[in-house]
């Protein structure tokens, strides 16, 4: 069973991404459809979650490889990011913040409980260093990848409408902007732009996801501990 919901599941996202690439109908985006079609077909079936989760945990273990081969445009365009790094690095800081805070603060504005509230702050990251955070600060990793994929996805659609709303013109800024905002869904959407833009949202995705880590050990513990007792 594990080689058929493999395939299952690769015939399915490959649908999917022909679906997206032939209407642009957002509701067909890979990251969105694909789940649905899953969700429907497990039911259907009558296959546990978990058995499917154990089928093909394979795959959710190549996103790790799929992360570092991001490396390689940064390694082609080393010269470039060398003249920047100061202002990537600071962006991307503040970037991080953002997400984190009002994650947390449109949480708490939702009376969402603890465990939603942990598990969302790092949505903002690629899914395999997300799941490692959501860990270390005792967050439901299922949960994160939920959330993960949501930002991924909302951030996609919209992020070129607020790159086109804002006239940001710079292929540097729209590939900042698309990897902090919607991590690899944004970089996808950044190839579509060229392979400068493609190559420093790659960049902003790694970088967010190192300085989240140093936020998941530092930062979130602290800002959690604030208010804990009200959380219950």
């Amino acid at each position: 069973m594990m080689i058929v919901f493999c395939i299952v599941t690769y015939l399915i996202y490959r649908f999917s991404k022909m679906a997206y690439g032939k209407w642009s109908i957002s509701l067909f985006h890979p990251l969105l459809l694909a789940p649905i079609l899953l969700i429907v077909l497990i039911s259907v079936t009558n296959v546990s979650a978990n058995q499917y989760l154990n089928d093909t945990k394979w795959l959710t273990h190549l996103l790790g490889p799929a992360t570092v081969a991001f490396a390689v445009p940064i390694y082609k365009n080393m010269g470039i990011i060398k003249k920047y790094i100061g202002t990537i690095v600071i962006s991307i800081t503040f970037g991080t913040l953002i997400a984190i805070f009002s994650s947390y603060g449109l949480s708490k504005l939702l009376h969402l409980k603890y465990d939603f509230i942990i598990s969302i702050l790092p949505r903002s990251i690629t899914t395999p260093i997300a799941i490692e955070v959501s860990k270390e600060i005792g967050g439901l990793p299922t949960l994160t990848t939920v959330f993960v994929i949501i930002t991924g996805v909302v951030g996609g659609i919209v992020g070129p409408a607020v790159i086109k709303s804002l006239s940001i013109k710079t292929p540097i800024a729209k590939g900042l902007a698309l990897g902090m905002g919607a991590h690899g869904v944004g970089t996808n959407k950044a190839m579509e732009y060229g392979k400068t833009e493609a190559t420093f949202s790659s960049l902003a995705m790694i970088f967010a996801a190192l300085i989240t880590l140093i936020w998941g050990a530092l930062l979130i513990p602290s800002l959690m501990s604030l208010n804990i007792h009200h959380l219950f």
